[in-house]
């Protein structure tokens, strides 16, 4: 495989890339997408891709914030690998790239959430050193608006 990593900044190269997102959240409209993406890149949201070819097979959103507990982080967001793909290490080349990003950023440490029934992700971020730290507590206030 001819692989190689882009970050993506603007939102037209996040766009192009949609079928990707859509292995995590298959209902996602384009125009809910790019509504979404709208609020979340003057966040310091970015997406890192892996490419073969010109062929997405591979990306994670992430943006770097500051929280009191940990400093400054950079989380992981909307990680996911074309199926097609997957025990070929694109994932570690992602999880890589992410980590060499928070450090020239000087960030104190990543954080993700996992879903809790995703047993294959979880044993994917700890092969990579990742271990939860507390719970994420969520109270859905209108179903209706969720992607998934």
């Amino acid at each position: 495989m001819n692989l190689y990593i882009k970050e993506l900044s603007i939102i037209s190269e996040m766009l192009a890339e949609i079928e990707t997102i859509k292995f995590l959240y298959p209902k996602l409209s384009l125009e809910k997408y790019e509504s979404y993406l709208l609020e979340m890149i003057p966040h310091n949201y970015t997406q890192i891709a892996v490419f073969e070819s010109d062929f997405c097979v591979g990306l994670t959103g992430c943006w770097s914030a500051t929280k009191l507990w940990t400093g400054k982080y950079l989380e992981i967001d909307n990680f996911v690998v074309n199926p097609d793909y997957r025990s070929r290490g694109i994932g570690k080349m992602l999880t890589d790239y992410v980590e060499k990003k928070a450090n020239e950023l000087k960030c104190s440490s990543i954080v993700l959430d996992a879903f809790t029934g995703n047993f294959a992700a979880h044993r994917f971020y700890y092969n990579q050193g990742y271990a939860p730290r507390g719970f994420h507590f969520v109270k859905i206030l209108d179903e209706k608006k969720m992607t998934v």
